[in-house]
């Protein structure tokens, strides 16, 4: 159930039957043949898609987050880190406000890390209130099945690579591509790493079967609803 197909009186009552919602958090940033939005994208549909049966409330994806890595890749936004915090603080207090007391934040960008520890800060301040940070490419079960399917899967890889996160007309490279120095992206500066992981994708194959996509789809889409229905205190 999306915000954006609710007005403020539906979201009125609704908050007085079920007190969860969820907040998408993304990035634009360079990830190969695939949309500038693919953190974007899928944060917002598999909070979605796991949301719907529930009929939990999800905001619309917060589209920008910190990716000053890829800042010599032509489209990518990123934001200081507190710029971040300000803005991803500001919307909580609003969902706060408006009578949300259990939210799941779905992140979509490993970037965003850092705003876990915020989180964790804000709760000390608003002790009624309860936020999970779900990061869903990366939970356990989605994660399996992404071994299962192929080890080799990294940024902009094959495993990014759904029928929604696509470009018309954009054929994808064949072939698997070798791992790029990780280590030495870790002390490297936006050009440095612009010339480490040259097309964007950092490891394997650049797509895969449509088949295998929506097999781990369903698997993120389902282990994201279990983190929105259960196991809150």
């Amino acid at each position: 159930m999306r915000i954006a197909n609710m007005n403020w009186m539906q979201v009125e009552e609704c908050v007085k039957r079920d007190d969860r919602c969820v907040l998408p958090i993304g990035s634009v940033e360079q990830h190969g043949y695939l949309s500038l939005c693919v953190d974007m994208i899928l944060s917002e549909k598999v909070a979605a898609d796991a949301a719907e049966p529930l009929g939990v409330p999800v905001y619309p994806a917060v589209p920008y987050g910190i990716t000053p890595y890829f800042a010599d890749f032509p489209g990518t936004v990123t934001l200081r880190l507190t710029t971040y915090v300000a803005l991803v603080e500001d919307i909580l207090e609003s969902i706060y406000k408006a009578g949300f007391r259990r939210v799941v934040v779905v992140n979509g960008h490993g970037g965003n890390g850092p705003i876990l520890g915020f989180i964790k800060e804000w709760m000390g301040r608003r002790r009624d209130a309860r936020v999970k940070f779900h990061e869903w490419w990366k939970s356990p079960k989605t994660w399996a099945k992404v071994q299962e399917i192929d080890p080799a899967a990294s940024h902009a890889s094959w495993m990014e690579n759904f029928p929604w996160t696509r470009i018309a007309g954009v054929e994808m490279p064949k072939g698997a591509k070798p791992a790029v120095d990780y280590a030495r992206m870790q002390f490297s500066n936006p050009a440095e790493v612009r010339k480490i992981v040259g097309d964007g994708n950092y490891h394997g194959r650049y797509e895969r079967s449509d088949n295998e996509m929506l097999a781990l789809w369903g698997v993120a889409v389902e282990e994201t609803r279990e983190i929105i229905e259960r196991g809150w205190p």
